[in-house]
């Protein structure tokens, strides 16, 4: 993650540095559409989601296979002055993580332990709603740096909290209602006829995730202090 935004800071930097070299100033394209008070657009994207985990005792760790998820929304931009804007991006977030157990967790386990025990196929499909404050940079030409930071809340509809069956059935649970803090940065690129926008942001969850086994020595759950999703979403939205 710190590499990825590394390379969009490093983008920022390069554009603007470069737009500064130019003698005559470019034609600006969409000279007022950042006047509006309200202004709409909608985005989609990818994410690559994880797991932070807290143990109580060093078992050794759950490893977490990650794999590329989607993102798809709505925009609802409010304009405070030139530098900030208040956002609203409720959206839908579609992810998958796989989790690997290690075998220490299963030495007191009474049963025979196969290959489906060691492994949880975690799917994840949440209802978005971040609110986030947009830092914009003076505009240079037709580009516009900015960054992002804000708190977001989500429903997870996949997270069988209601379950009465838990992993000792195959079911691995999570809470519904979770919540997020956001940071991100990007650029505003203001082309022809519509201002196009890739963006690249963290999360990180805000509260445990888990829903403990009715088993207290359950070998999935018993274990885990705090399970909290972290990771980044890949944005590209059209205003």
């Amino acid at each position: 993650m710190k590499y990825l935004f590394f390379i969009l800071f490093t983008i920022c930097s390069v554009s603007i540095t470069n737009a500064q070299l130019f003698t005559k100033e470019k034609v600006q394209n969409l000279q007022t559409v950042d006047k509006a008070r309200l202004s709409w657009g909608y985005y989609l994207g990818f994410n690559n989601l994880d797991f932070k985990f807290d143990y109580k005792d060093n078992l050794g760790d759950i490893q977490t296979e990650r794999t590329i998820g989607f993102n798809v929304g709505l925009i609802g931009n409010l304009r405070i002055n030139d530098h900030f804007d208040l956002r609203l991006e409720p959206g839908l977030v579609i992810s998958q993580r796989n989790l690997n157990y290690p075998l220490a967790n299963f030495e007191n386990f009474e049963d025979e332990i196969s290959d489906s025990d060691l492994l949880r196929e975690v799917k994840s499909t949440y209802v978005y709603f971040p609110l986030l404050l947009k830092i914009s940079t003076k505009r240079v030409n037709n580009i516009k740096p900015f960054i992002l930071t804000g708190l977001s809340t989500a429903i997870n509809l996949s997270s069988n909290e209601k379950n009465p069956d838990d992993n000792s059935a195959g079911e691995f649970r999570m809470k519904k209602n979770m919540q997020f803090y956001e940071l991100g940065l990007g650029i505003d690129f203001y082309l022809d006829r519509f201002k196009f926008t890739p963006s690249i942001r963290g999360v990180f969850a805000l509260n445990d995730e888990i829903i403990r086994d009715k088993d207290p020595n359950s070998p999935w759950t018993s274990n885990i202090e705090s399970m909290q999703t972290r990771g980044f979403f890949i944005n590209f939205t059209v205003q």
